[in-house]
């Protein structure tokens, strides 16, 4: 029951000659999920994907069984005074047939631009003594910390960020999504999950 899929994403970093149009095109990050990517996928299924520069991405499932079952997850992403372009196009997008039908749980972090940290945290348990209470400790295990440093943002007026799913991917999806999607630089975003189930005597 587990399927770990990374996909990595590249930024558009060419440059032609030294014309300004040259410039703008190295100043673009694009990152897609497209085709049949994952299509029909079953299991536990994480995602990192990034086009930019110093994001910090994970994605951490943790699971038990057993009398006396315990899950967590804890993660500490930190970045500080590092300096990062920001792009004049970022987009950050899934389409085509990606995950349709797929099932199970989804966690994928997509982000373009610079200094951003993205998290999805899941932790089950299925145990003996039955469902427990969650502590306040136990909600806040995992964690994101980003810090941009004080990086200025594109102000260009031609600058564009963009985010989507399209209408045709993630049909007939069944079971835990999680999803961040970023374009633009210096953002902190975090999924958490957490379930803890009684077993059979």
């Amino acid at each position: 029951m587990a399927l770990a899929v990374a996909v990595v994403g590249t930024a558009t970093a060419q440059s032609q000659g030294d014309s300004y149009t040259g410039m703008l095109s190295y100043l673009s990050a694009d990152t897609r999920i497209d085709g049949n990517a994952l299509a029909g996928a079953d299991g536990s299924i994480k995602v990192n994907q990034a086009a930019g520069e110093l994001n910090l991405q994970a994605n951490l499932h943790s699971m038990a069984n057993g009398a006396h079952a315990s899950a967590t997850a804890r993660s500490l992403q930190l970045r500080q005074a590092n300096s990062f372009n920001s792009p004049m196009q970022a987009s950050a997008t899934i389409g085509g047939n990606a995950l349709a039908g797929a099932s199970g749980i989804a966690s994928i972090n997509q982000a373009s631009g610079g200094g951003n940290a993205s998290l999805n945290a899941v932790t089950a348990t299925l145990a003996a003594q039955g469902i427990r209470e969650a502590s306040d400790e136990a909600m806040t295990s995992s964690e994101v910390l980003a810090s941009a440093g004080g990086q200025s943002i594109a102000t260009d007026p031609r600058a564009t960020r963009r985010v989507g799913v399209e209408a045709s991917a993630l049909r007939g999806f069944d079971g835990v999504l999680q999803l961040n999607q970023i374009a633009g630089s210096g953002n902190a975003t975090e999924n958490r999950f957490s379930i803890s189930v009684q077993g059979t005597p």
